[in-house]
């Protein structure tokens, strides 16, 4: 069985999709661009982006029951790796030890424009 999870305290799935989806205890969480939900805009710098990915991703779980305390994997996609280390310094702020595991690729382009998207797996 999986159930989806919605909430306004992260943005709307902008296509076919969910923002997550609970199927026993793991929480899929799918990527999330650096939206405000408040405000439907996206901050310029990278560093920006990633915290606002993670700050949905955060409001997600919680929606879910869930806490980034429940996270075990992420997966960082960057349309420049020149911004990797700034990502990096963000990202250190959510998570603590033992982080959660991750990947992080560059990718060509992300939807509106992004520069960062990022995306969760958590088990409760």
């Amino acid at each position: 069985m999986k159930t989806p999870v919605v909430t306004p305290n992260a943005p709307s799935a902008i296509g076919p999709y969910s923002q997550a989806i609970v199927s026993g205890q793991a929480i899929y969480v799918s990527g999330q661009l650096p939206i405000d939900p408040a405000t439907g805009t996206m901050p310029d710098l990278a560093a920006d982006q990633a915290r606002q990915s993670l700050t949905n991703i955060k409001a997600i779980l919680e929606a879910a029951g869930a806490t980034m305390e429940d996270v075990t994997r992420t997966g960082v996609f960057l349309t420049d790796l020149a911004d990797f280390q700034a990502v990096n310094e963000v990202y250190a702020t959510f998570f603590r030890a033992p982080y959660p595991a991750r990947s992080s690729v560059e990718v060509k382009a992300l939807p509106k424009g992004a520069k960062v998207e990022i995306e969760a797996l958590a088990i409760k």
